[in-house]
């Protein structure tokens, strides 16, 4: 089993456009670590991610990924990371005209040439909907393995978005607000179920949540942001309430500028 990945920056900063997104983060990750990401919405927690993936790079400061600088890295290199580390974006990103075991098969586009990528997604072999049907019964649903994507339900395609993840092989899981459209019985299941399939696999786990309730219940560290800074970086059992109200306290400047 390859070892999770692990995450250092050293006061990295991104700017796009003239808006700064990140400013001066100092931030280490370990090897199978499990960290939730809070913090208001804007508050830098989706460009932290796609740092973290290499999707971004910072405009200031560093970032490695098992102790290689990403700005060093050639674009085969780059890709190669990529391909170790997988993402789930908040929309999820599963293609809804699409049978869920083509959805599921498209987590390898990263390790396949061109051809041999539409050859997976559009003739699959038996051998590839075998590995698909035993990743879809791992997150519990094996029987949507021809379903259309856009047929599930919203707990039924995160599961969905989870096994294509897997499917990468990955060696770390980075999830941007995966619970975000879900009531709360589903988003418990699913966090519970990303956790623990993680913890198996020896998988890093980085997740942002705005459900302050799942992040203290499945995650031992968090990482509080705000303003695209770090306003803390404890562990759970040590953060009180008032450090929590803290972080989403709105002051009156703010409160005018989001209602401009």
């Amino acid at each position: 089993m390859n070892p999770g990945a692990s995450f250092s920056l050293q006061d990295a900063t991104v700017r796009f456009a003239g808006t700064t997104a990140l400013a001066g983060i100092d931030l280490s990750i370990g090897s199978g670590e499990h960290v939730g990401l809070v913090g208001p919405s804007g508050s830098g927690k989706t460009t932290l991610l796609r740092l973290l993936n290499a999707s971004v790079r910072p405009t200031g400061g560093g970032v490695r990924i098992d102790d290689r600088a990403i700005v060093d890295l050639t674009s085969r290199a780059l890709r190669r990371i990529r391909a170790e580390i997988g993402f789930i974006p908040q929309d999820l990103g599963l293609v809804p005209n699409l049978r869920v075991s083509q959805n599921v098969l498209c987590g390898r586009l990263g390790m396949l040439s061109l051809f041999g990528s539409l050859r997976s997604v559009l003739l699959p072999s038996r051998t590839e909907l075998e590995k698909v049907h035993g990743l879809l019964e791992r997150v519990g649903i094996p029987e949507k393995l021809f379903e259309r994507a856009d047929r599930l339900s919203g707990g039924q395609q995160q599961r969905a978005a989870i096994a294509r993840t897997l499917m990468q092989k990955p060696r770390a899981i980075l999830a941007d607000e995966p619970v975000a459209s879900v009531d709360p019985a589903r988003a418990h299941d699913t966090v519970a179920l990303l956790t623990e399939v993680c913890a198996q696999s020896g998988l890093t786990l980085v997740m942002s949540l705005h459900n302050l309730a799942l992040a203290r219940e499945f995650f031992p560290r968090l990482v509080g942001l705000r303003h695209g800074a770090i306003v803390f970086d404890e562990r759970t059992g040590d953060l009180t309430d008032g450090r929590f109200r803290e972080l989403y306290h709105l002051n009156a400047e703010e409160i005018l500028a989001d209602g401009a």
